[in-house]
């Protein structure tokens, strides 16, 4: 492992041996965000195997790994991860992360000290204690009241609990093996949030629903039409969604849903009405209001307290922000794909203008060979 960056905020980019600061921060598909009490906003960085950190001020840095792929447990850069994916923090600050490369689930603290506490680096099913246990391309993470994390583990149709002390166990889904006829109700699950009743609300990837499960384990579909694809908005049991990736949810139980291929965040109020809170459905990175603004496959959401929704925009390789009214901004980012720190730089009426994709890209979510 290479050692040339010795300073807590190192230029990721690798540009000197000495840490600095560069102008307009770069991701590399971010995948994954979270935001603290402070404001601190941080991001799975898939592509660069890296978190990174988004202060108030605006200055970018690296909070935990080196860069290189791997899953080592350390301090800062000496950690490394193998496409981190799923992000959320515990009222304490301690990050979690769906390790997805490695089958691996995460914890950093607020120092940046990283230990692994569930997941054996081995694709499986095993429920147990900590490494001993196993999982299957975990892509999302949530964490409720008590400290329980919740893990999308996409590979096995699974909804995963990992209790406080490290306990694994399956909360909801089946398990399919060969001889089972008895199919699960999740379909590359790839996003969890809990609500504060205990509610987990599930993106249910390749089936383009979002479905809920209670306290009890009961799974049951929230919105969406069982592998109807679409974009309609309306009542739960007929609103469409197109291979949604990831969910939130805040203070007043509105469920917030990045619907990857069409390039939209969607909104689900309590009553079940489903609406577009931002996004015009085209490839695009301009900052507006509403369906005035553009998004190009949104993927990670983060709700914060007043109400803001943060987007990690992945193929823009941008941080965006909506407000509760609807107005995008861009938190992070040059759009450029890279690994630079630094300050995100505003900038107003931005219209960065990508180009339309020749098909859906799903290297995050869904890789081929799964049900």
């Amino acid at each position: 492992m290479q050692q040339n960056h010795l300073s807590t905020n190192p230029d990721t980019a690798k540009t000197d041996s000495i840490a600095v600061l560069d102008s307009l921060p770069s991701f590399n598909n971010p995948s994954g965000v979270a935001i603290d009490a402070s404001g601190d906003i941080f991001v799975a960085d898939y592509g660069n195997n890296l978190i990174r950190k988004i202060a108030p001020g605006g200055i970018v840095t690296t909070l935990a790994g080196s860069g290189n792929a791997g899953y080592i447990d350390g301090t800062g850069i000496l950690a490394s991860f193998t496409q981190p994916t799923g992000l959320t923090i515990d009222p304490s600050g301690n990050l979690f992360v769906a390790d997805a490369g490695d089958n691996l689930i995460r914890e950093i603290t607020p120092a940046g000290a990283v230990t692994t506490i569930a997941g054996s680096d081995t694709t499986g099913s095993v429920n147990a204690v900590g490494k001993a246990s196993s999982f299957f391309d975990p892509l999302g993470v949530a964490v409720d009241a008590h400290d329980n994390v919740y893990v999308a583990d996409a590979g096995n149709n699974l909804i995963r609990l990992i209790a406080q002390g490290g306990q694994v166990s399956t909360f909801a889904g089946t398990l399919n093996t060969g001889a089972s006829t008895n199919l699960s109700p999740f379909n590359n699950p790839s996003g969890v949030a809990v609500d504060g009743t205990g509610n987990v609300f599930v993106a249910n990837y390749l089936n383009s629903t979002i479905m809920k499960v209670s306290p009890a384990g009961v799974v049951s579909t929230y919105a969406g039409v069982d592998t109807l694809k679409g974009a309609n908005n309306g009542p739960a049991a007929t609103a469409t969604f197109y291979f949604p990736n990831s969910v939130a949810v805040d203070a007043a139980d509105n469920v917030y849903v990045s619907d990857g291929v069409n390039n939209l965040i969607r909104k689900i109020t309590p009553d079940g009405t489903v609406s577009t809170l931002a996004g015009n459905g085209l490839p695009g990175a301009v900052d507006s209001t509403g369906t005035k603004a553009s998004f190009n496959y949104p993927a990670g959401l983060a709700v914060d307290a007043a109400g803001n929704v943060y987007v990690a925009d992945s193929n823009n390789n941008l941080i965006r922000k909506i407000t509760p009214a609807g107005v995008v901004s861009t938190v992070a980012g040059s759009g450029l794909q890279g690994a630079k720190n630094g300050t995100a730089v505003a900038r107003r009426n931005r219209k960065l203008l990508v180009k339309k994709a020749s098909k859906a890209q799903f290297n995050i979510f869904y890789k081929p060979g799964k049900r």
